[in-house]
């Protein structure tokens, strides 16, 4: 089906444009806030053959599309809006209703999203470097190297630009001063914090206070925090500045002041946080082991329903710029949860008598492999309840395995089989390892599914 014509269906199956009062999509989901959701044909939408699954999450009706088709799905749905206006900055009565951790877990979720293609494309480079070295006895190097090893990087230096911008804009804010803020932090004048057990920190007189001149590269709650203290600076800054100088007057003072306040006293009292919460998981990951391993990947799938997964960035962040630390080591964790997605979703291919669930379990379940689980996950799995079980249970089992032979990863965003780019520059061991553990993931998943049985829906 052409993407226009599977919009217009669309369309009509969701109440028509009036009842779309806004419209989002993220890798694999096109989202709608609608005014009335009994006007929503759920059952004609889900026999749509390009619709993988759909379901309610925080008042929003969302569509599974799968990745590559969904922004062009998007692209046309908003042209056939046009002609009614969608109303911007909806907040759905459900999200408004959210208890505050939730709600926090949710607004780092939404932060993190945006930036997550930034993060994939640097660790598949990370990769990259890391294949060539390996297999070419480091004699691969000059000026391709040199700049490959730019490319990489850049991303990770300049996370608190890109996590300012994409914070302001959840807060509110003006996403450019959000980004000024993050080059704040990141100024070359600051020493890199990954330096700190090599080099000592310069440091400033302010009022008699010693202040280290120190950098937040590749840190994340640091801006997070400066950030969130600019669009409180902002907003009270416009409810008293004319608005015949708000164009000069708030951006300057906003900078002004959320810049001390950032070098003085988020980031020292940030890096604290970081670094204890960098502790916390170090100390469990060390002594619970692979009890903690079966745990975290049987319930990662429970956290992906709903949709707080995203939020564990902040987490995997701090473990990668914490010095003592300098490795991912839960993504591997988590990974194994996806992929257990994926074998879950080939035993129900094999089961189902069911030839529309058959079309999309074999896409859906590849596509888990490859780090996309809310396919598999929503549109297949879950619906039959059995199979959601199996695949925590290998998640669980592969999560032990990885956590027991201390799988680790040198960056975050990606998982399943192009995860292997991130895992293969720490060492040919650590790489088998993880291949063991995905295995182990997938055939347990598999084979519990195949146990537990499958029970078709009465409309099949």
């Amino acid at each position: 089906m052409q993407h226009e014509e599977i919009a217009r269906k669309l369309l009509s199956h969701i109440g028509g444009s009036e009842n779309v009062m806004n419209i989002s999509h993220c890798t694999t989901r096109l989202r709608f806030n609608v005014r009335d959701e009994a006007k929503i044909d759920i059952a004609a939408i889900e026999k749509m053959e390009s619709v993988q699954g759909t379901f309610f999450r925080y008042g929003l009706f969302q569509i599974i599309f799968g990745a590559g088709v969904v922004h062009k799905i998007y692209k046309e749905m908003l042209h056939l809006c046009a002609s009614a206006p969608l109303e911007e900055g909806m907040q759905p009565e459900s999200q408004s209703a959210m208890n505050y951790f939730t709600r926090f877990a949710k607004t780092l979720s939404d932060i993190f999203v945006p930036i997550i293609p930034a993060m994939a494309a640097s660790g598949l480079l990370m990769g990259l470097i890391g294949v060539l070295k390996e297999f070419s006895g480091g004699a691969i190097n000059g000026p391709v190297m040199k700049m490959l090893d730019m490319f990489s990087s850049s991303a990770f230096i300049i996370l608190p630009v890109l996590l300012g911008f994409s914070a302001a804009k959840q807060f509110g804010a003006n996403p450019f001063l959000g980004a000024v803020i993050g080059g704040i932090l990141t100024h070359p004048d600051l020493l890199d914090p990954s330096l700190l057990g090599s080099k000592t920190p310069s440091t400033i007189d302010v009022f008699g206070f010693q202040v280290p001149l120190i950098g937040y590269q590749g840190t994340v709650i640091p801006i997070l925090l400066s950030v969130y203290i600019m669009s409180k600076i902002e907003k009270v800054l416009k409810k008293v500045v004319p608005s015949s100088l708000d164009l000069l007057v708030i951006p300057f003072i906003t900078v002004m002041i959320t810049g001390f306040a950032a070098i003085f006293m988020m980031g020292p009292v940030s890096l604290f946080i970081g670094h204890l919460m960098s502790e916390s998981l170090g100390f469990v990951y060390q002594y619970a082991g692979a009890a903690a391993g079966f745990l975290f990947g049987g319930l990662y799938s429970l956290i992906v329903l709903s949709g707080l997964h995203h939020s564990f960035y902040v987490i995997e962040a701090s473990l990668l710029a914490d010095p003592e630390y300098g490795v991912n080591f839960l993504l591997p964790i988590w990974s194994m949860a996806n992929v257990a997605q994926g074998g879950a979703g080939l035993a129900v291919f094999l089961k189902t008598k069911n030839a529309n669930v058959k079309k999309i379990a074999i896409p859906a379940s590849l596509t888990a492999f490859l780090g996309i689980v809310e396919p598999v996950m929503f549109g297949v799995n879950l619906k039959r309840l059995n199979p959601f079980i199996g695949a925590s249970i290998g998640g669980a089992l592969g999560g032990a395995y990885v956590t027991f032979m201390n799988v680790a990863a040198n960056s975050y965003g990606l998982s399943g089989i192009p995860m292997i780019s991130i895992i293969l520059p720490l060492g040919t061991a650590n790489l088998i390892h993880y291949l063991i553990g995905f295995a182990i993931a997938v055939v347990s998943a598999f084979i519990a599914t195949l146990c537990l049985g499958l029970k078709e829906e009465k409309e099949e």
